[in-house]
């Protein structure tokens, strides 16, 4: 029994520090990261802009819906997370805006891309202005998973789609 306590006492110490160095975090972060991809900016802002193929080359979205009443809006499903997103900047082919609409979740932010021309491909660049309102999912994503996870992640597939390695 006491050593029920004592793992009880150690995770609750450990979860209060997590908070604690979580709460010191600022809740607004920015990253940026850019890969080459072989297709021209035209064809990659296709790419990027049609967000209902996404489940098509991005593993971890199961589906997108479109939602009516903007330029560009939709709401991506991946297994039991559901997250709204809404176009705020289309300059075709060279500069796209997208921002998380849903209010109730703990984060959100806006990732800017800009796409150039580089050699017989493109540049993409993807900068994220991220916000983590929740202490303790601030600590993850600083320390854990890394400001940059889901970028990452994102152009790999889209370096994957167009045939990059």
């Amino acid at each position: 029994m006491r050593w029920l306590l004592a793992i009880i006492a150690v995770l609750v110490v450990l979860v209060g520090a997590v908070a604690l160095v979580g709460m010191t975090l600022p809740q607004n972060h920015t990253a940026s990261r850019s890969v080459h991809v072989n297709a021209p900016p035209d064809s990659l802002w296709q790419i990027i802009t049609s967000v209902e193929q996404y489940p098509l080359w991005r593993k971890e979205v199961d589906s997108v819906q479109r939602v009516e009443g903007a330029q560009l809006a939709w709401r991506e499903v991946s297994g039991r997370d559901r997250v709204s997103y809404e176009a705020e900047a289309m300059e075709k082919p060279s500069h796209f805006v997208s921002r998380i609409t849903d209010k109730g979740l703990p984060f959100g932010g806006s990732w800017d891309y800009r796409i150039e021309r580089d050699g017989t491909g493109s540049k993409v660049t993807i900068t994220e202005n991220g916000e983590v309102y929740n202490p303790i999912f601030r600590f993850v994503s600083r320390y854990v998973m890394g400001h940059t996870a889901t970028l990452d992640k994102y152009l790999a597939a889209l370096a994957a789609k167009t045939g990059e390695r």
